[in-house]
This record gives C-alpha cells, sequence and structure tokens, in this order.
C-alpha cells in the first residue's frame, strides 16, 4: 500500500510542473575524451606525414635530459630508439634518480615507489641493449653479468614492495643501487 502512494504521489507532482521547466537537451559541446582523442589523432598524422617523430629531436637538449615518471609514455610511443650514448646517459641518470626513492620508502608509500620502479624498469631494459655497444669488447661478458644482476636486483625490489615486506625492500633497494653503480662504471 505504501508503494501505491509513493506512486501516486509522484504522479501528480509530474503533473502539477509547468512544461516549461523542461531542461533543454545537452548542447553538443565536444567533451574531454572527444578533444584528447582527436588531438591524438591530429599529432598522429602531423608526424606521419612529415615524415619524422613529433617529440624527437636531433640533439640532446636538458629538455631531454628530464626523464622521469611523467615522460614515460612520451618515451614508450613517441620516442624513437636511443643512441648508445644517450642510452648510457639515460642509464646514468636513473642511478641517480633512484636515490629520490628512498623517501618513499620511508614514507611507505607502496604505491607510489611501485609505478616508480616499474616506470624505470621498463625502459632500463632497452637502455642496458644499446649502451652495450659503447662497452669494449673485452668488458662485455663482465657488463653483461652486472646488467642481468641489476635487472635481477630491481624485479626483486619490485616483488618485495608489491608484497609490501620493509626490510626485504630496504635491502633490495640498496643492492639495486650497488648494481647500478656497478653498471654506471662500465659507461664511464
Amino acid at each position: 500500500m505504501g508503494s501505491f502512494a509513493k506512486h501516486q504521489i509522484i504522479l501528480t507532482a509530474n503533473a502539477t510542473l509547468p512544461t516549461s521547466t523542461k531542461t533543454p537537451p545537452p548542447s553538443a559541446a565536444p567533451t574531454r575524451r572527444a578533444v584528447l582523442t582527436s588531438a591524438g589523432i591530429l599529432l598522429a598524422m602531423t608526424s606521419a606525414f612529415s615524415g619524422k617523430n613529433a617529440y624527437a629531436a636531433n640533439e640532446m637538449t636538458t629538455g631531454d635530459l628530464a626523464w622521469g615518471t611523467r615522460s614515460w609514455f612520451r618515451e614508450k610511443y613517441f620516442q624513437p630508439g636511443l643512441t648508445s650514448e644517450q642510452a648510457a646517459a639515460r642509464i646514468k641518470h636513473t642511478a641517480e634518480a633512484m636515490r629520490t626513492l628512498r623517501e618513499m620508502l620511508e614514507r611507505m608509500a607502496w604505491r607510489y615507489a611501485l609505478f616508480y620502479v616499474r616506470s624505470k624498469s621498463a625502459y632500463l631494459e632497452l637502455d642496458l641493449k644499446n649502451a652495450m655497444k659503447i662497452v669494449p669488447e673485452e668488458r662485455r661478458k663482465e657488463y653483461v653479468r652486472a646488467a642481468n644482476q641489476l635487472v635481477d636486483d630491481m624485479s626483486e625490489l619490485d616483488r618485495f614492495i608489491r608484497s609490501p615486506k620493509v626490510y626485504e625492500s630496504y635491502v633490495y633497494y640498496e643492492k639495486t643501487l650497488k648494481s647500478l653503480d656497478n653498471v654506471v662504471t662500465f659507461l664511464v
């Protein structure tokens, strides 16, 4: 009986509304998604017709050295393969930038630390392969061993941050820093 009364109240309330207060149909203003999609298509078409990458530069500037989590999408999808010297420079920059992870671990900001480690390790694999070209032939086996150790330490660091285990995260963070420094010594 209560639902019948509610139904009657709703019907009478709707019947008493004047017809002029109806809301106008939604405007044809473009949504944010439509704007971003069309901008992406326009950018892709521009770079395809010009024959070069829209984001790539012929020489390295200070803006090109600003690698980090914010430029990960740019680096992954829009940047061409780096030269050996650029890859070595990015590995050195990663070694310096990984030192800022300690603050995230101390604050136990696991989600941010996990994203940071994964974004750094995403392009580090390609950079290690590219940078191997500048390592002298007689030191390549040692470099490969050090690079494999670095990849193993970063994957273990990722695992312990994901779990999250505090002590093990600190241990593998220090091992990762040591492995990064070891790889950088080959690139000097």
